[in-house]
């Protein structure tokens, strides 16, 4: 067999597994055993079901290919390359040039390259989100499924069906086992989500060897019992079992659907074929030679491309989309003379923008020394948003009537009516953040929420959100020692640090409920960071904003709340949250004393450090060096304001389980401690 004799099926196959070979050798890094076991279940599904348009990439009802194994990425690489996808430049423009043309796979894993090591949405045209981490891109499809019933829900009408796309998932044993999966599964066979199918690599190998090693549960059981549909093929290379599973998956009303599917690592390797060797480095230049002698290839051909093979994607795929694209736009087009009011939102959901009036009926709280918790004002604010921005969706990890962040008059999203946008993750945080992540791949303004001290357990698609720039935004509440009876394994201590330490997270901490009205309008604000908002269970003081400066503040992520006569501060008190009422206390304190003293108050590091130069000199001026910072957290990330000389009033251990005050009190937070130490550092 050669080249020539091949069927187009077979040489275009080939051309996958022997561009991915190439480039992981080329990178002298990089995973082909995966790339060369599953070209043919990419090669049917892109060639034959897919509904993608090659020339409009971002095109709204195409449908998702998401690569959960992002180990694997020359996958997806050469299937962007052989099918000519467009590239797209930052504002979303389809450019007249490829998105990956085979000069960029040739610089594979190489810096500055568009075919890093795992693939990055945003990065590179035709990768649909960013995976690498396993399990996140399984994760991630549940909330782009959640994401097309919502629209499909809301904006599709009699006569006009714009939104019914698919999502296919290709994912690996590593997927499977990750925690994250498992309860993205759960939650897309709960919600009847037929519109997902994962495609399941079953090859029994991991990086330390067979599987076996470390799993043998059975996976069509489980997911049978997470109320997926699963179908089975025996052998990846059989393309008519493959499309007949592909197409009952298309034909199933009711539920997710599971393909398992049997195949062998580095398929055609001579020596390392079914084994880990094929895994996780380049197969060697006397191995890759003996693979292409298998396949009938030239053997001293590198990166080949044969006559016919980008033909033959557009002429299935290229065709088939663009056809499906042109009447979509048709219809589009009649839609928006009917349905102009809902056109308009879809023009804002794609394109990124807010509605008009998205914010004028934020609610402004009058001083109250009994005041709100933040939570409460969240709630508030939350709701008054949503009123105005009707793509705004999202819910709790079981814990809404706690986060207050149901929206009121609207209905819960459930398999019975995906038109809800009340949101129920059940107690799966990381994939609920995973899926929030996926809904803001879709367009939506998703938020979603869980205690502060759970952030832990959705820190790694936190951590994604920050490397897409997907504008999620993450409620936390119950965010410190202030939590109190439920004691130290509820009670926040680092998560603060933990959360400012992800490059690119806003992270906003506001002490009043008008400061948590304008730190909601900042993270709706934003549109390339997800945004944090920390929240008090207790009530905290809402501040006379007639005797303090306007809680506006909030937006360059700290401001002079109080200042001393002049202007001219002998001492800096800074606070975030909770703290931010006792940092009055001691200033009111302290300036009865005769003290000349500066509140500072920091809800979001993040947003200051954007600041400019002479604005946060004009907040924190260099010369003031008596500084004195509290927080109900650990000093980790303070020091940067405090200098060498400055004082911190804080945790250095865990809480306790009591009443809130008394945990504040022994652990010396307190506004008493916070003139204390003020008057050492003036003495």
């Amino acid at each position: 067999m050669s080249t020539a004799t091949q069927s187009i099926e077979q040489l275009t196959i080939n051309t996958i597994r022997t561009l991915s070979m190439d480039a992981v050798q080329a990178a002298n890094s990089g995973h082909p055993g995966t790339p060369m076991a599953l070209a043919p279940i990419a090669y049917e599904v892109w060639a034959n079901h897919m509904r993608y348009d090659p020339s409009a990439p971002l095109w709204p009802n195409r449908d998702r290919y998401v690569l959960s194994c992002g180990h694997a990425s020359m996958l997806l690489y050469s299937m962007i390359h052989l099918s000519g996808i467009q590239d797209i430049d930052h504002d979303g423009n389809v450019v007249n040039a490829p998105s990956l043309p085979l000069e960029e796979l040739k610089q594979f894993r190489q810096f500055g390259s568009r075919t890093p090591g795992h693939p990055e949405v945003k990065h590179t045209a035709g990768v649909e989100t960013t995976t690498g981490p396993l399990g996140q891109g399984c994760a991630n499809s549940v909330g782009m499924a959640m994401a097309q019933k919502w629209l499909a829900a809301r904006y599709n009408q009699p006569g006009f069906d714009l939104f019914d796309y698919n999502i296919y998932v290709q994912c690996s044993d590593g997927d499977l086992m990750e925690g994250v999966c498992c309860e993205a599964a759960s939650l897309a066979g709960h919600l009847k989500l037929d519109n997902v199918c994962w495609i399941y690599d079953d090859n029994n190998i991991t990086i330390e060897g067979d599987t076996s090693l470390a799993f043998s549960e059975d996976v069509a059981t489980r997911f049978e019992g997470l109320g997926w549909t699963v179908r089975r093929v025996d052998d990846a290379n059989d393309l008519k079992a493959l499309a007949a599973a592909i197409e009952s998956f298309k034909k199933t009303t009711d539920s997710p659907t599971l393909i398992i599917v049997k195949s062998v690592i580095g398929y055609g390797a001579p020596t390392k074929a079914g084994t880990h060797g094929a895994h996780g480095a380049p197969l060697g230049d006397e191995e890759i030679a003996g693979t292409k002698k298998a396949y009938g290839w030239p053997e001293d051909e590198k990166f080949l491309v044969p006559d016919g093979v980008m033909e033959h994607f557009a002429a299935t795929m290229g065709e088939r989309g663009s056809e499906a694209h042109e009447k979509w736009n048709t219809l589009f087009g009649q839609y928006a003379e009917k349905h102009s009011d809902l056109a308009n939102e879809l023009k804002c959901i794609w394109s990124g923008d807010l509605p008009d009036g998205w914010d004028k009926d934020l609610p402004v709280y009058e001083a109250d020394a009994k005041g709100l918790a933040t939570r409460k004002s969240s709630g508030e604010a939350l709701n008054a948003l949503a009123k105005n921005l009707p793509w705004m969706i999202g819910g709790s990890a079981d814990l809404a009537p706690s986060n207050l962040t149901d929206i009121k008059g609207e209905q819960d999203f459930e398999a019975e009516n995906y038109g809800g946008r009340n949101l129920h993750f059940g107690i799966r945080e990381h994939a609920m953040a995973a899926a929030g992540n996926g809904m803001s791949l879709a367009g939506l303004r998703a938020y979603v929420a869980t205690f502060f001290v759970f952030s832990d357990y959705l820190r790694p698609s936190m951590r994604l959100s920050s490397i897409m720039k997907l504008p999620l935004v993450y409620v936390f509440t119950h965010d410190s020692i202030g939590v109190g009876e439920d004691g130290p394994t509820h009670q926040p201590v680092e998560q603060l640090a933990a959360a400012r330490a992800i490059p690119h997270l806003i992270v906003l901490r506001p002490g009043d409920a008008n400061e948590c009205v304008q730190a909601w309008k900042t993270a709706i604000s934003q549109t390339e960071h997800p945004a944090a908002l920390v929240l008090t269970r207790q009530n905290l003081p809402t501040l006379c904003r007639d005797k303090f400066a306007s809680a506006e503040g909030v937006t360059k992520g700290a401001y002079v709340l109080a200042d001393a006569a002049g202007g001219k501060p002998d001492l800096i008190l800074l606070a975030s949250g909770s703290e931010l009422s006792l940092a009055v206390e001691a200033y009111e304190k302290l300036t009865a004393d005769g003290v000349a003293v500066r509140v500072v108050s920091m809800p979001s590091m993040e947003l200051f450090e954007a600041q400019d130069a002479e604005y946060r000199e004009s907040v924190l001026p260099a010369a003031v060096t008596k500084r004195v910072a509290i927080e109900a957290g650990i000093r980790q990330g303070w020091d940067r304001y405090l200098g060498t000389t400055g004082t911190f009033i804080g945790m250095d251990d865990f809480g306790a389980s009591a009443p809130f005050q008394a945990v504040y009190e022994d652990r010396g937070i307190t506004a008493a401690a916070l003139v204390a130490a003020a008057k050492i550092a003036l003495a």
